[in-house]
């Protein structure tokens, strides 16, 4: 039997009990280029390789996943953005607290990021340098 090993990000966030297990199976298996998203359902979350999935990720505040698939300019993060987030996107994605992507970003994801973001972000820009 093959261990598990978790990204140091994930663990951190895994410690806090911030989020739910099945995000986190989601992430670190994104992590680790399996392909599997927790919007897919348990299967995928469980590392089905037929599963396909968003492209950018996250756990809202409403503490449910959410995605965007083949995200373009600014985006409203439905369910309030925040927790954990992948972009598996090939462009940087920069994360704003303002609705309409206004004011500066709290974050900038590079492409490939898994990562929490604390306390949340309204808005998202992608393939922004900042």
């Amino acid at each position: 039997m093959r261990s598990l090993s978790l990204h140091d990000t994930v663990r951190s966030v895994l410690r806090a009990g911030s989020v739910p297990a099945l995000l986190l199976a989601a992430t670190a298996a994104a992590a680790s280029g399996s392909g599997a998203h927790a919007a897919d359902g348990p299967t995928a979350a469980l590392g089905t390789p037929s599963a396909v999935g968003p492209e950018f990720q996250y756990l809202g505040t409403d503490d449910r996943p959410h995605g965007f698939t083949a995200p373009k300019g600014c985006l409203a993060a439905k369910g309030g953005g925040g927790r954990a987030v992948t972009n598996r996107t090939r462009g940087p994605v920069a994360l704003y607290r303002e609705p309409g992507c206004a004011g500066s970003p709290v974050q900038v994801l590079a492409p490939g990021a898994v990562t929490p973001v604390r306390p949340y972000f309204a808005s998202a820009r992608f393939g922004t340098t900042g």
